[in-house]
């Protein structure tokens, strides 16, 4: 039941009790006043009206202090109506209890709302309730008129920024777009409004980051080589573009910015295996000058649809990963993969297989990982620490791990229902002569 309901009910229920405990004593009193006028029917009265008090007390009903008041009128009129002779006017005074009843029924529930209107808080009774929500409409209304306060007072960039990001939240871009590029005019060379205004920018034409959006990117990254948000519009520009050797670099330049082990580098990781590449991260930050793109537009999804960059504070360069000649013998893994004859009919002519390292117990993580045709099993590998997908995610710092090999039909690197697949048993890094049969199918 709403709070509202509730708080009603319980004070109809409070009134109710009131009048009851002020009513039912008046006619009472009326039924034996209807009787023989004598002594003790006037005695039995009082001693009623006395027990009515007591219990009105003990109820809460009434105070002490109002106890004695009505105590002492009861006794007053006791002793009058004790003194009194019999008066010939008995119909008239057993009326007046109905009177004063009927008047303390339609007095007492309305100066009640009324003094609880004048003094009490009616708002309070939504206070913990549900708030409700804002329409559509209200919400475009808000954002209007933050828009009609900065044509009229355009001097605050932080303005101009909260309206960009209220516009695209509303899917309106070119407004959003607008929007940012006023922010970037107050505060040139600000990284994070560059990126938003050519994101905003790139989804207003279509989801394509082709043209002012990619020169935009540019500029931002020119002010911050290693700005997260920038660098993944970089690298699905260039995607875009069919340049996947541009997107490698950026892709491996966030890489080296990002949490290691988190979902985004994961996610990075596995991109740039899809593209062909190795998710080294040694990589140094791709800058400005070398994203200026061609003038191709191939389709791809635009910066909004990949997963969202990790703030700009944590942007700060990680280790490079040594390079394969420099990689530490102990961690060197090498081995064949073969095809069991019964699934050879199965590989595909154009599938990709993959070979990677991942520590035997806990995290599924790819240690190291390298990407062929499948065509060309058997396949001799090697695997060491600078096929890192991450910084500390290294071979050398597990004390076992287990190969496996998968042939991807769709040339993913995550494991889809139909794939073909064989692991190694768990094995220490440095270990040489691994011999893996690809001989069961992903369920």
């Amino acid at each position: 039941m709403p709070t509202s309901t509730t708080f009603w009910a319980l004070a109809l229920a409070l009134v109710l009790a009131t009048l009851a405990a002020l009513v039912v004593p008046l006619l009472r009193s009326r039924s034996r006043r209807e009787g023989p006028a004598d002594d003790d029917a006037s005695a039995a009265v009082y001693r009623d009206q006395m027990r009515q008090l007591d219990a009105d007390v003990a109820a809460g009903v009434i105070s002490a202090d109002e106890r004695a008041v009505a105590e002492a009128e009861i006794v007053a009129r006791l002793g009058t109506e004790l003194s009194a002779t019999a008066q010939p006017a008995a119909a008239t005074a057993s009326r007046a209890p109905w009177i004063v009843a009927i008047a303390i029924v339609a007095i007492v529930p309305a100066a009640a709302l009324v003094a609880y209107l004048a003094v009490g808080n009616p708002q309070a009774l939504d206070a913990g309730g549900a708030r409700p929500r804002m329409t559509e409409s209200e919400v475009v209304s808000m954002v209007e008129r933050l828009a009609q306060r900065m044509k009229s007072d355009p001097s605050d960039p932080q303005g101009w920024l909260l309206l960009g990001r209220s516009w695209s939240a509303l899917q309106r871009y070119q407004e959003s777009a607008d929007a940012y590029a006023e922010a970037v005019k107050r505060m040139p060379g600000n990284a994070d409004a560059l990126a938003d205004w050519a994101d905003a920018l790139g989804m207003a034409q279509g989801r394509k980051l082709a043209g002012k959006p990619t020169e935009i990117i540019g500029q931002a990254l020119a002010a911050d080589p290693s700005h997260p948000k920038a660098l993944a519009l970089a690298a699905t520009a260039a995607m875009e573009r069919g340049d996947n050797k541009a997107a490698i670099r950026y892709w491996q330049s966030l890489l080296a910015i990002v949490p290691p082990g988190s979902e985004d580098a994961q996610g990075i990781a596995a991109t740039i295996v899809e593209l062909g590449g190795t998710p080294a991260t040694g990589a140094p930050p791709a800058t400005g000058a070398s994203s200026t793109p061609g003038s191709s537009s191939a389709p791809a999804p635009a910066a909004a649809a990949r997963p969202a960059a990790p703030p700009t504070e944590v942007a700060s360069a990680r280790p490079a990963a040594p390079p394969t000649e420099l990689a530490s013998a102990g961690s060197r893994i090498t081995g064949r993969v073969e095809i069991a004859p019964a699934l050879a009919a199965r590989v595909p002519p154009d599938a990709t297989l993959f070979v990677y390292a991942r520590a035997a117990q806990g995290s599924r993580m790819p240690l190291a990982i390298v990407r062929r045709a499948a065509r060309e099993l058997p396949f001799e590998f090697a695997l060491d620490d600078s096929m890192a997908m991450a910084p500390g995610a290294t071979i050398s710092s597990a004390r076992e791990v287990v190969v496996e090999a998968r042939v991807s039909a769709s040339g993913g690197a995550t494991a889809a229902p139909g794939d073909l697949s064989g692991v190694s048993a768990a094995i220490t890094p440095g270990t040489s002569g691994v011999r893996i049969s690809i001989d069961r199918v992903v369920p």
